[in-house]
């Protein structure tokens, strides 16, 4: 009889444990589709808030004193990617340190598409001289992890003058910084 009633407290004891498992197997389950549906969502959110920042960091940069162009600039700006536009802005200048464009090619284009770079012209834009600087479009293309890339335009009503460039925003330490920007020829209109 004893042992029917240890056989009968094993047999009870198990079968709770199973259903514990099956339980916790669910609970993880439901979980991890939460956490993934959460997860876009934190993504969707955070790339939003990255486009925004973008948008009103571009404008502010071309609103700021451009005597200070290269210190407004390395705020918004990965340090590799502030780097490799300073090189493609000095490309065959006559100033300490200037690359000439192979050399410029060689250094960087294992890190960054040098074809478009926007070699011997300003950051953003190819124009010297610009009036107001709009974000008239800026559209997510993709995002992975904590980088975020952007198809923007960048108009200039005044001197009729449109800019279409592709950016690349990260995360890191918490602020977004402008890692790449693909620049093209100006359209004049």
């Amino acid at each position: 009889m004893k042992r029917t009633i240890i056989a009968s407290l094993f047999l009870i004891i198990a079968c709770k444990e199973e259903k514990k498992d099956i339980s916790t197997q669910a609970v993880s389950q439901s979980q991890t589709k939460g956490n993934v549906i959460l997860e876009d969502k934190l993504q969707s959110n955070e790339s939003e808030e990255a486009q925004k920042w973008l948008e009103k960091s571009i404008e502010d940069y071309f609103k700021a004193d451009i005597g200070e162009g290269a210190q407004n600039m390395q705020k918004i700006t990965t340090k590799d990617y502030f780097d490799y536009k300073m090189d493609a802005m000095n490309v065959d200048l006559d100033v300490d340190g200037s690359l000439t464009e192979k050399e410029f090619q060689n250094k960087w284009k294992t890190k960054f598409d040098t074809g478009k770079a926007g070699v011997g012209v300003g950051f953003l834009i190819a124009g010297q001289d610009w009036d107001e600087i709009k974000v008239t479009k800026c559209r997510l293309i993709s995002a992975n992890g904590n980088t975020y890339q952007y198809d923007v335009l960048l108009t200039d009503k005044e001197l009729k003058a449109e800019y279409p460039i592709k950016v690349k925003v990260v995360k890191e330490n918490n602020s977004f910084l402008i890692a790449d920007v693909l620049q093209e020829e100006p359209k004049l209109n």
